[in-house]
């Protein structure tokens, strides 16, 4: 198995070398168009990318894949040596055997506000006499989106509230009356009586909640960005209301008996005349 691979290598690495010189770049580039992608933060997106579009049956795929957001470079890949940008590190991934078969789409795992952009993909050709040339392949806009959503509530239920992303860092509370924010959570806070953020999974519960908890959420990452908003409307939960109304109209003690007595009179007088009517 090693042999065959080593064998394939080596058979594209000649192409790279003759085929270095004569390949123009320019004319990849018009021929190249530019595709959006739209995402929502936490997601996972694919990039395309595919070389033998552009190049045909003899382009050096093997050579060296390099993906840059203008003007940085964030991957590049030789075989099985990598090399990713630290903004982007643990999220970036060429799969080498879709490579080798002309696949050279990124994946870009987790993606955030601050993704958004442009990305560009080159296949660089290893020509004679340590000459590089970089050929360009693809341009891919993506447009990264926070998540909005409301929710509807009854007082004393658990709200249970999705940061979506693992760079989900804050959250932040405006009151439904108020025009200021408030910090509600961190990344790295000790669970609290009210708020238990899940042991594995980018959830944040909050217990019990109450009238006052109702209002705008947000979640935000590292650099501020929003990761999702979320309108909160609270409702007075119908039976406690109910509880709260029989228990506020109904007297105790000497109030009972002063508002009860000329009732159970005027029932008695009422049922008595009743009676002798019929009679």
């Amino acid at each position: 198995m090693k042999k065959t691979k080593m064998g394939f290598w080596f058979f594209i690495l000649l192409q790279c070398f003759l085929t270095g010189n004569t390949v123009d770049s320019s004319s990849l580039s018009s021929a190249s168009r530019t595709k959006s992608i739209m995402s929502t933060v936490g997601d996972q997106v694919v990039l395309p990318c595919s070389w033998k579009s552009g190049l045909g049956e003899v382009a050096p795929s093997a050579c060296h894949v390099q993906w840059v957001a203008p003007p940085k470079t964030i991957f590049e890949q030789r075989g099985k040596d990598v090399a990713v940008a630290e903004k982007f590190m643990g999220r970036l991934e060429v799969p080498e055997k879709k490579l080798e078969s002309g696949d050279c789409s990124l994946i870009m795992k987790d993606v955030q506000i601050g993704d958004t952009g442009r990305y560009e993909s080159f296949i660089v050709v290893d020509g004679a006499m340590s000459r590089k040339e970089r050929l360009f392949i693809q341009s891919v806009k993506l447009f990264v989106i926070d998540h909005k959503s409301e929710y509807f509530y009854q007082t004393g239920e658990d709200l249970v509230l999705e940061l979506h992303s693992q760079h989900a860092f804050r959250v932040v509370f405006q009151g439904r009356n108020s025009s200021e924010w408030s910090d509600l959570w961190m990344r790295g806070d000790k669970n609290s009586q009210r708020l238990e953020k899940h042991p594995l999974q980018e959830k944040l519960t909050m217990k019990k909640i109450k009238s006052s908890d109702e209002g705008t959420y947000k979640v935000l990452d590292e650099q501020g960005l929003a990761v999702s908003t979320v309108q909160l409307y609270v409702e007075e939960n119908s039976l406690d209301f109910r509880v709260h109304q029989r228990l506020e109209y109904v007297p105790t003690g000497a109030a009972a008996k002063s508002s009860h007595s000329p009732i159970l009179l005027l029932s008695v007088l009422v049922s008595s005349f009743q009676i002798l009517h019929l009679l």
